[in-house]
């Protein structure tokens, strides 16, 4: 019981910072911009991005889309960690890895609400 109220608090935390982060990359907030801009991505990639975050967010609730949101929420944070690797930038990696190990926690522990699930 209380597993499943931590993976509650860490999937509500993920959806959060989700749909936070992927409205500040669609609307096109100025850091976002400068962040990216430097990777090569312009106005229409960020918003394409900031899309997929929002979406993959959103699928993280649903028990059926759970792993595929999560999944696609860990590529998203692994590139911003790669683009920060290339430009040997290890204070941005260590700002992502939480972001990351958040995801990998919760598809380990598994929906909260998802049938036979014995915690």
């Amino acid at each position: 019981m209380i597993l499943r109220i931590i993976n509650s608090i860490l999937i509500l935390t993920a959806v959060f910072m989700g749909t936070k982060q992927g409205y500040a990359m669609f609307s096109g907030k100025q850091e976002m911009l400068d962040m990216f801009s430097k990777w090569g991505f312009n106005k229409t990639a960020l918003a394409v991005n900031g899309a997929i975050t929002i979406i993959a967010a959103i699928m993280i609730l649903f028990p059926k889309t759970f792993v595929w949101g999560n999944f696609l929420m860990a590529a998203g944070i692994l590139l911003i960690i790669c683009f920060h690797l290339l430009n040997r930038d290890l204070k941005g990696v260590l700002v992502e890895l939480p972001f990351l190990m958040i995801n990998l926690v919760i598809i380990y522990l598994q929906h909260p609400l998802k049938n036979g699930t014995s915690l």
